[in-house]
């Protein structure tokens, strides 16, 4: 017996077989442990980016440009919180975590924030997920947190002021078309449609019947459209302010004229821009004909505009819109260009004039409606011609076409003859505008 129970020992410590099943059950302990913490960070991982995915959408959402937070924001005076873009970033979080389960929400802080012309808002959540397998080496729960962070730019409030040339001369055929009808119509050849009150016959009622346009009728029709295309550009219905002024109703009340104050009312400007008008004159020679004091008009607009501000609502950026063929007509001892034995001045625009209104931070877009040649107008050639087309070429490198562009802004400067539209150069001139004022701001 003694001798067969140490056979079986032996055999039984010298036998292998079973080894990998005791190994094996061994082993699955940790294994199935990490399977476990692989679904467990699975399903958390997840979560957490469904949650990031709907505090993404509140920062967003919560100040677009229909939200009510971005609305708020254009009316507020101070920066500051924003308690509706708040309510509004909880709801849009919710609405987007309403289906997602198996997680407890433990808290949720939106902030929207507006600062200067910048809206900002930022959405943070934090929750916790029970585990299944984790609970086994001792981690119950699993801790989910996210931060999602958006800006906005606020559209800038701009002012802007339209100072129109409603000189004599802008009563020119508005292409050469027109100009050539009123040429073959006068027994002086005159391309001009004069407003002479004092003549029953005077080219401004000629004009209208021959069926003339004149640039003065393009300007009116065009600064109309203007206010159009400001009131569907404009995000805040008070955002862009308009004031429209020209050189006087007659030559004998020559000078900066207002028609229409500063208002943000653009359906008002639209309907003062359509009594726009040419200069009258009561008989050739009133106030010797110099009917476009430069030197007097464009230092009065300055004096019109208020300081610019940073483009908030109490603070709006200022433009000036100036709208001219570009050539004074005035009594200036210090005229650019003077002829021998007068003081009358009929000069391309001093650009200093423009540089005393830039200095203050005040912008300058010039639309340039390009002074055509008359060459059978006799005054004309002799007070135009020599700078329209001397030295520097035929326009658009006359001496008044250099001039205006000196006067204008950086990028702020158009000119066109009118058969290529004033009213297309004026909205893109405005558009131009507020896209730099946005860049620059």
């Amino acid at each position: 017996m003694r001798a067969a129970f140490s056979i079986i020992l032996r055999r039984f410590v010298h036998d292998r077989r079973g080894n990998i099943a005791v190994i094996f059950a061994l082993a699955c302990v940790p294994l199935i442990s990490a399977i476990g913490c692989a679904i467990d960070y699975s399903r958390a991982t997840l979560t957490r980016s469904k949650l990031q995915a709907a505090a993404d959408a509140a920062s967003v959402g919560s100040i677009a440009k229909a939200s009510p937070a971005f609305k708020a924001a254009g009316n507020m005076t101070a920066d500051g919180s924003i308690s509706v873009g708040v309510t509004d970033a909880e709801n849009i979080f919710n609405a987007n975590r309403a289906n997602l389960t198996g997680y407890t929400l433990t808290s949720l802080a939106p902030t929207v924030v507006k600062s200067g012309s910048t809206v900002t808002s930022t959405v943070s959540f934090t929750a916790t997920m029970n585990t299944m397998f984790l609970g086994l080496i001792g981690k119950s729960a699993l801790t989910l947190s996210g931060t999602s962070k958006a800006t906005a730019s606020m559209p800038l409030y701009i002012d802007f002021y339209l100072l129109l040339d409603n000189s004599p001369s802008m009563g020119v055929g508005a292409t050469p078309t027109d100009v050539q009808t009123m040429v073959n119509n006068t027994s002086d050849k005159c391309a001009f449609a004069c407003h002479d009150l004092k003549n029953t016959n005077n080219y401004y009622d000629l004009a209208k019947k021959l069926g003339v346009t004149t640039r003065i009728d393009v300007l009116r029709s065009a600064t109309a459209s203007l206010m159009e295309t400001a009131s569907l550009t404009e995000t805040y219905s008070n955002q862009f302010r308009m004031a429209i002024y020209d050189f006087g109703g007659s030559a004998s009340t020559l000078g900066l004229r207002s028609l229409f104050s500063l208002s943000a009312s653009l359906s008002s400007a639209k309907t003062a821009a359509g009594k726009i008008d040419l200069m009258s004159v009561n008989g050739q020679n009133e106030n010797n004909d110099q009917d476009t004091a430069f030197t007097a008009v464009i230092p009065a607009i300055d004096k019109e505009i208020s300081s610019p501000g940073g483009g908030t609502s109490s603070s709006p950026l200022k433009y000036l819109f100036f709208v001219s063929d570009g050539v004074a007509d005035e009594s200036n001892t210090g005229c650019l260009k003077p002829l021998s034995g007068t003081t009358r001045c009929q000069s391309p625009l001093n650009p200093a004039l423009c540089k005393k209104i830039t200095d203050r931070g005040v912008k300058i877009a010039v639309l340039y409606t390009t002074y055509l040649a008359l060459p059978t107008n006799a005054w004309y050639m002799k007070w135009i011609d020599p700078f329209n087309k001397g030295p520097y070429g035929p326009s658009p490198n006359s001496e008044i076409a250099k001039n205006m562009q000196s006067c204008a802004s950086p990028g702020l400067y158009f000119e066109v003859s009118p058969t290529q539209g004033i009213a297309d150069a004026m909205n893109a001139l405005f558009r131009k505008a507020v896209a730099d004022a946005r860049i620059s701001g």
